[in-house]
């Protein structure tokens, strides 16, 4: 049984743990609604720059004369995965979340007889990972530096990307990341980046009406680059966001069990007081006694 000193030690131990817990809280969430502002903001851009792009995919078709970026190498052999996960830990689950759909879909590829390439973008989902599928790496994207996400960031990985494509070192590219819902949702996802892929709308749009100048394959072979790289900066401010909700979930939920330690503690140490007062009043008792 601990002694009284032991347990009001830890009780103290344990308020300082809640007071930085609570603090780390109240930091996430003030880094929440900039990432969420970020993250939202992004989404109509990215979404009618694919509506645009899936318009013109879908008139040029698969045809050889398509830029190699839509119509692919015509194989399916190498893969190259990009991973993108947060610099720091601390945020409940989410870095292993992605790092496990990353694993999973990596496992799959090679049970299938696939050549898998890694590229991993944040030292937590490199850490994650490291040991089942480490001999598959083939670069790392540090943004310990980076205090604000911006363009330009994914443009370096995007630009390191199409180099390893244009140099014929894989076929087939897919960027995993958590797409942001809410506070206490973030939902792991893997998205298919290179050949390029574009979700067709059920209804024909209006783009579909005009006449392209230059060609839709010159446009194409222009903006799809720039596709790659919108595409791994969405997804980078989603996690942004969700690394800040997550965190700010876990933190909360730290600060809760740390409050509820603190007064099974306290009451650990109130009946241990009590029953070290009582033996006192006994033995005191019991020495008048004998007197």
């Amino acid at each position: 049984m601990p002694s009284l000193k032991d347990l009001k030690n830890r009780i103290e131990s344990v308020k300082s743990t809640r007071k930085i817990t609570k603090a780390m809280q109240m930091v996430a969430a003030a880094k929440l609604r900039r990432a969420q502002e970020s993250a939202e903001e992004a989404r109509p851009y990215a979404e009618r720059f694919n509506a645009v792009m899936a318009d013109l995919a879908a008139s040029v078709g698969g045809s050889d004369s398509a830029p190699k970026l839509l119509r692919g190498t015509g194989s399916d052999q190498v893969h190259l995965l990009v991973v993108m996960t947060a610099e720091r830990g601390l945020c409940g689950g989410f870095n292993s979340n992605i790092a496990k759909l990353a694993r999973n879909h990596a496992q799959r590829l090679q049970a299938e007889g696939k050549t898998v390439k890694i590229l991993t973008v944040g030292k937590k989902g490199r850490d994650a990972i490291k040991r089942d599928v480490g001999e598959l790496f083939v670069g790392h994207v540090d943004l310990s530096n980076v205090k604000r996400l911006s363009y330009a960031d994914a443009q370096g990985i995007a630009k390191q990307v199409l180099t390893s494509f244009d140099a014929g070192e894989f076929d087939v590219a897919t960027i995993f990341y958590s797409k942001f819902v809410n506070v206490v949702t973030q939902v792991p996802t893997a998205q298919q980046i290179i050949p390029a892929k574009f979700e067709t709308a059920e209804e024909p749009s209006a783009t579909a009406l005009y006449d392209y100048e230059p060609s839709e394959e010159a446009i194409l072979a222009e903006l799809l680059p720039k596709g790659v790289a919108t595409a791994i900066f969405s997804a980078l401010l989603e996690n942004g966001a969700s690394e800040q909700g997550a965190r700010m979930s876990a933190m909360d939920n730290a600060t809760r069990n740390a409050g509820d330690m603190i007064d099974k503690l306290t009451i650990e140490y109130n009946r241990s007081r009590q029953a070290v007062i009582t033996n006192e009043l006994i033995e005191i008792i019991s020495g008048a006694e004998a007197l």
